[in-house]
């Protein structure tokens, strides 16, 4: 009986330990780390070929967009360094020159960021829409353009 309880809890043990493996290596290997572009530039070697995520403004006039390849490539600064980015696809709505943006992808062998996504900030700030631009504003509107309509 005493062969039996040790059997099973060895056995037990093997499988939580599996486990617990398998939990970490699957952790360690979706992390993503955040940088900046000073840090990039500090540890190029050390980041080659690992996911992250670099954040920073779109530097002033670095924004070229070849739109047959779906190509996209722009700078990220922190003020102090730039970072080249590639990015293969569209970008989002609020993605400009001196805005803020966070890039996730990999550091390419040849010196640059290639991106997967990227994460344009949207400003902090709300402003309420105007009378028109609201649906009261443009069923007034659409009611004055009716014959007999009043304004």
């Amino acid at each position: 009986m005493k062969g039996r309880r040790l059997k099973y809890a060895v056995a037990g043990g093997i499988i939580l330990a599996a486990l617990g493996g398998l939990v970490y290596s699957g952790a360690r290997e979706s992390m993503v780390y955040f940088y900046t572009p000073t840090e990039i530039r500090k540890q190029t070697d050390s980041v080659r070929g690992k996911a992250l995520r670099v954040g920073g403004m779109v530097e002033e006039g670095s924004i070229r967009w070849e739109p047959t390849q779906l190509l996209l490539t722009f700078a990220l600064t922190d003020g102090q360094n730039s970072v080249p980015v590639r990015h293969k696809g569209t970008a989002p709505d609020l993605f400009k020159e001196g805005a803020g943006a966070v890039v996730e992808g990999t550091w390419a062998p040849e010196g640059y960021l290639r991106s997967s996504t990227i994460m344009a900030k949207h400003s902090e700030e709300y402003k309420a829409p105007k009378h028109a631009e609201t649906l009261e504003g443009k069923k007034a509107l659409f009611k004055s353009l009716l014959p007999g309509g009043k304004p």
